[in-house]
């Protein structure tokens, strides 16, 4: 018989041999899920990015040309060339290594501010949200005091009371940026101290400190560390503003924001004093960004099914 006489043995009928099988949208849906996820090419570029930014400034006593407090005035404001690739600011001082050691400057203040701010905050916030009651009202109150104020607004107003200084920006940032973090510990906190099997821990007998370290506090640091690396470009953008300001660092400091504040006057005649501190600020700021986001959707346990 041929096959359009309905032999069930025909070819037709008989359906996909083994070999076929994983080639269908049914048998490759599975197979698709057993697989590693592949990873953001944005968010690893973000990554590279970020990763050279570090190893520029940590090897900034090595790549840089020129000392970085040297000052030659009869080569200032020399424009890029070959002996200066990022020309020279106002007194002589090559730009590129004032970028390479100012990058020393504006990531310390970030890892200073993040790590002081998630110490802190989610410290306070995975008590409130495993306690409850009375002792997550009062944390969560004076939060919300601090969450009332803009963030900037009262940096620079911590900053025009304290004498200006790398130190005094790590403090004036610090005490704003830690409400967010005890905002969001709280929130996941609450969540898994409900988990069955932190009720099964209490029913053992197991110490609640004992039960906030084991399990609570590791449970919670997954959205903590995303908010992390979204926040470090944020915390370069407003130490910089500070320090634009004249309330950050100070001379012969190199930090971007005082390299952008020293250069806006010359803008329009040596464009390369403020271009190139600018675009470290940008560039440093975008990699924690896409890097941010990239791990906020890697870690998304909805789209890991999809």
């Amino acid at each position: 018989m041929t096959a359009g006489d309905g032999d069930p043995m025909t070819p037709r009928d008989a359906g996909p041999t083994t070999e076929e099988a994983p080639m269908t949208e049914v048998g490759a849906a599975p197979l698709r899920r057993t697989l590693p996820r592949i990873p953001d090419r944005f968010a690893a570029f973000g990554a590279v990015l970020l990763v050279l930014v570090v190893l520029a400034a940590i090897m900034a006593p090595w790549l840089a040309p020129y000392p970085v407090d040297e000052p030659k005035p009869l080569e200032a404001l020399l424009p890029p060339s070959g002996a200066h690739w990022f020309g020279t600011d106002q007194v002589g001082r090559d730009v590129l290594t004032r970028i390479l050691y100012g990058g020393r400057t504006s990531l310390f203040i970030a890892v200073a501010v993040l790590g002081m701010s998630a110490l802190v905050g989610v410290s306070l916030g995975v008590v409130a949200g495993y306690a409850g009651g009375w002792i997550r009202d009062v944390i969560m109150r004076v939060t919300d005091v601090f969450l009332a104020f803009p963030a900037l607004l009262l940096s620079l107003a911590l900053a025009v009371v304290l004498q200006p200084s790398v130190n005094t920006v790590v403090l004036a940032i610090a005490v704003t940026w830690w409400p967010w973090y005890t905002r969001l510990a709280a929130s996941v906190a609450a969540s898994i101290a409900t988990r069955s099997y932190v009720d099964a821990a209490r029913c053992l007998g197991v110490p609640a400190p004992l039960i906030v370290l084991r399990h609570v506090l590791p449970n919670s640091l997954t959205p903590v560390l995303v908010q992390l690396s979204l926040d470090g470009g944020g915390v370069i953008l407003t130490s910089a503003a500070l320090s634009y300001l004249g309330l950050g660092a100070q001379e012969p400091t190199a930090e971007w924001g005082l390299m952008v504040q020293q250069g806006q006057t010359l803008f329009t005649t040596n464009w390369w004093v403020v271009t190139f501190p600018g675009l470290a600020i940008l560039v440093t700021a975008f990699a924690f960004n896409v890097l941010g986001e990239g791990l906020r959707n890697a870690l998304d346990p909805r789209r890991a099914v999809k």
